[in-house]
């Protein structure tokens, strides 16, 4: 805006010094001062009331909403953004986008989600939520409108929007929407869900697999070893792999819960000679086997 406030309406030569002034001069001077203050209080009281500030005016709170003021051709650094900690928590939870872009929880038990206060459509709007979860018996809902980038989700039931965790741990996601909250994305921002994660473990005989990670390999040291597989969660992938034997009779059998080549209960995998793997992904809460690797002599490992 352009000031109002005119100094040139003031004359500054007037009185003249040695001489009868008339009082009109006097007057108008006075006017135009007055009239001046007057601009130059409500240019200030404006200022006051929509510029940003750093620290709050004196005598005032400070309030830097900006009530959706477009912000463009600019350059920053060093911007953070607001967590909101709900703490230990179980049964439905509220991520008020208006409190923050980042919320935190624990689970205490299964929880529910919900948003509210995201921008209006046409506008997108991002929330990140960090969800430790403390015992793998605690399920994660998302509201139905997370429906896009969903199925992906290792662990998600897709029809009921259910999340069934292989660990505990702690997990991140984000979600995205430009029209409201009708329609969300989900995106999983941590590699621990993910189903190559390059996360792996040296298992020991007699050992459980590792449901967290993608990876088990092993070393035989004689002949019937044995291993477990327990139930997964749907689109969870996990890789077997035979890395070492102490002697060529060596063989290592892992019982499978869920297996997905038997009709119902447990299954078998055995394996015969180094090098062998198989990866299997759990499929409508079954094991199914969906690929096969050979050994050093090209043989491969069998399911009963």
């Amino acid at each position: 805006m352009t000031s109002n406030i005119n100094p040139n309406n003031i004359d500054g030569t007037y009185p003249v010094a040695g001489q009868d002034n008339n009082s009109q001069g006097f007057r108008d001077n006075f006017t135009n001062t007055k009239t001046n203050f007057q601009y130059a209080a409500n240019e200030i009281t404006d200022l006051q009331n929509n510029v940003l500030l750093k620290s709050a005016l004196s005598g005032g709170t400070l309030d830097n909403d900006m009530l959706g003021s477009l912000i463009y051709n600019g350059t920053v650094a060093d911007f953070g953004l607001v967590r909101v900690a709900l703490g230990t928590v179980s049964g439905s939870q509220t991520i008020n986008y208006a409190a923050g872009h980042f919320h935190t929880l624990t689970t205490a038990g299964s929880v529910s989600l919900g948003f509210s206060n995201f921008p209006a459509s046409g506008t997108t709007g991002i929330v990140f939520v960090q969800v430790t979860v403390a015992s793998t018996s605690h399920t994660l809902t998302f509201p139905a409108a997370v429906s896009v980038n969903a199925q992906g989700i290792q662990g998600l039931n897709a029809s009921t929007n259910v999340i069934t965790f292989a660990a505990v741990g702690t997990y991140l996601f984000q979600f995205i929407t430009s029209d409201g909250g009708t329609t969300i994305t989900v995106v999983e921002s941590n590699k621990e869900i993910a189903p190559f994660n390059n996360s792996s473990e040296s298992l020991a005989a007699s050992g459980g697999a590792n449901l967290a990670l993608t990876t088990s390999y092993f070393t035989t040291a004689a002949t019937g070893e044995t291993a477990t597989l327990a139930a997964g969660t749907n689109g969870q992938v996990k890789v077997l792999a035979y890395y070492a034997e102490g002697n060529s009779a060596d063989t290592r059998i892992f019982t499978v819960t869920n297996a997905g080549w038997k009709a119902s209960g447990t299954g078998t995998v055995t394996f015969t000679e180094f090098g062998q793997t198989a990866t299997l992904m759990y499929i409508n809460s079954k094991w199914f086997v969906i690929a096969v690797g050979p050994g050093a002599s090209n043989t491969f490992p069998t399911l009963a």
